[in-house]
């Protein structure tokens, strides 16, 4: 088995705090060009998905996607419940994880693809061909963000974390959202004091630190 990763990638960190959190040592490479916003090309040209976390299984199973591949190691690891303990919860959490990647993840990341020289002609993950930025995305990928973070206030106005009284895959996306916008200077605003505390809490857990 091997995680491949990118260490500079929010999705590749999601899955990283989700195994530290399980407590679970996954044997990985990171296939990112150092000091480049840019994968190998030996990775490239062998996986179609083009894209990181990528989980290989000792069967030769690939599994993509950061949800994906945190779901198999729930399944296999199901204590400590990271993804809900019963129907209700299940569902609760997945829609407020599904709400972060949505919402935050993917507004910071349509602001950071379009507004960046690294990223000319490779405004999305993913594909081999030319797919040119487009600047009005800055604007609307800020703008989402700021609507982001006004409803996950809002959410944790009543609740310690952000799907209920559990830390779980919700509160890992959030927190991997927020720190990739900080990057960019778009981290939480002043007046969302429940996020704000919120993120001081879950920034001290040993799986985000180390």
């Amino acid at each position: 088995m091997k995680l491949f990763t990118w260490g500079i990638a929010p999705n590749p960190r999601r899955v990283k705090i989700f195994l530290a959190e399980k407590g679970l040592n996954v044997p990985s490479e990171d296939v990112g060009v150092p000091g480049k916003a840019f994968l190998k090309p030996e990775f490239l040209e062998a996986h179609a998905h083009r894209r990181v976390p990528l989980l290989l299984l000792d069967d030769g199973t690939y599994i993509a996607e950061a949800m994906a591949i945190c779901r198999y190691f729930e399944a296999l690891h199901p204590e400590p419940a990271l993804m809900g303990t019963n129907p209700q919860e299940v569902a609760v959490i997945d829609m407020w994880e599904r709400l972060a990647e949505w919402e935050g993840m993917q507004a910071i990341s349509e602001y950071y693809r379009n507004s960046k020289g690294s990223f000319t002609d490779r405004s999305l993950a993913g594909y081999s061909k030319t797919l040119e930025q487009i600047p009005a995305l800055i604007e609307r990928g800020e703008a989402r963000l700021d609507l982001f973070y006004e409803k996950f206030d809002a959410q944790l106005s009543d609740n310690e974390y952000v799907a209920g009284e559990r830390f779980s895959v919700a509160d890992i996306t959030t927190l991997c959202t927020i720190d990739f916008a900080a990057y960019s200077n778009l981290g939480i605003p002043e007046n969302c004091q429940n996020l704000q505390r919120w993120y001081k809490s879950v920034s001290k857990r040993a799986s985000v630190v180390n």
